[in-house]
């Protein structure tokens, strides 16, 4: 397992990093906040991103994509962190694409890819329930009737739910579990916005009565268990590039201020013990980026130690990005726990993604009963 990137990857990542920084700063999701926009994200952008072909990146090209791999899409969402930007990667470019390029069956590539690829249809992964990641439990029912089945349930922390398409829902059979495409303007679909702290969104869906047929099944009946681990794996590890990213933005913010803040006639970061912290910064970044980089790479091999590195990578990046985001906050002192200064913008996205797709308990916990333990 290499773990460089190939031309081919640094000039995605060369490509994101400028795409980013020039389109979408920070400053773009204050926007969007204090306008309290509808969407939570640019459409037009989406559509630039969609256009360069980000959306089809784990799409083979047999489907239409470019099959370009996680690789590929880690180094956008690397990027995509740099600047926090809001955009519907992760809902709809990994999981969603990801879903239909795995299991979707040619009828349902063909209603749905082409518009995914296209930036046109947006999708949002339906399957925690509760306050917490928890996967594995399923309340939602979907109960067979005639050649079809009617779901109800509830489904909590939707990412992008609120502006999504299609629903990719988690529901328990007879057989198991078992996952189903369902479009939002199904009847019976009830969807609310949550906008977290860190200014990104989230949805609660509700399913009373829901009725889809036989083709809105994805993956066969019962056997969406081990379709939505390895989806949920690859959301983790795309976030964990995203966290990635995030965090070396605020450690390279922080230990800008550190040489232009002064104190006594000096400047702050020639003091020992900030030294030290920073250092430390650093090593647990770079530790980061080869977990990240690994399990990215271990996804696009189809290797079987893809979900331990994936935890690996996740909960990593929870702990880095928890410390450079806090420590950032504390080196920049008053001014860092301003809304003026966007140090803070970086802590708030911490904490969301840090319980997104599992926090570093639940990560932790994984990787030991993956190990044996």
């Amino acid at each position: 397992m290499a773990l460089v990137l190939s031309e081919d990857a640094q000039l995605v990542r060369d490509q994101a990093m400028d795409f980013f920084r020039e389109k979408s700063p920070i400053l773009a999701l204050r926007k969007l906040r204090d306008s309290n926009d509808a969407d939570g994200f640019s459409r037009a952008l989406w559509k630039e991103m969609a256009d360069l072909g980000w959306a089809g990146f784990v799409v083979s090209e047999e489907s239409g994509g470019s099959g370009f791999g996680m690789v590929g899409l880690g180094q956008v969402l690397e990027a995509a962190g740099r600047t926090l930007a809001a955009s519907p990667l992760i809902s709809t470019a990994l999981i969603g694409a990801s879903a239909l390029d795995i299991a979707g069956t040619q009828a349902q590539k063909s209603a749905y890819l082409s518009g995914l690829l296209a930036g046109d249809v947006i999708t949002a992964l339906a399957s925690d329930e509760g306050a917490h990641h928890a996967p594995d439990s399923v309340a939602t029912i979907a109960r067979a009737d005639g050649d079809g089945f009617v779901l109800d349930g509830r489904k909590s922390f939707v990412l992008d739910g609120h502006v999504a398409d299609l629903l990719i829902v988690s529901a328990r059979t007879e057989g198991g579990i078992t996952l189903f495409l369902v479009p939002t303007n199904a009847a019976g679909v009830t969807v609310q916005r949550r906008i977290m702290v860190d200014s990104r969104n989230a949805a609660i869906v509700t399913l009373a009565g829901v009725r889809v047929g036989a083709n809105a099944v994805l993956g066969g009946v019962g056997g969406g268990a081990g379709l939505l681990d390895r989806l949920l794996d690859r959301a983790r590890v795309g976030l964990a590039a995203e966290m990635l990213g995030s965090s070396c933005e605020a450690f390279e913010r922080t230990v800008q201020y550190l040489k232009e803040r002064k104190q006594f006639g000096v400047a702050i970061g020639t003091f020992q013990a900030l030294k030290h912290r920073a250092a430390q910064m650093f090593a647990e970044i770079e530790v980061t980026r080869s977990a990240v980089l690994a399990a990215l790479v271990a996804i696009d091999e189809g290797s079987t130690e893809t979900p331990a590195l994936a935890s690996l990578a996740k909960a990593k990046a929870n702990t880095t990005f928890n410390l450079t985001s806090s420590e950032g906050i504390q080196m920049h002192g008053g001014i860092g726990m301003t809304d003026e200064h966007e140090i803070g913008f970086f802590l708030k996205r911490s904490r969301v993604a840090e319980i997104t797709f599992g926090s570093t308990g639940f990560h932790g916990d994984r990787y030991a009963a993956l190990m044996g333990y």
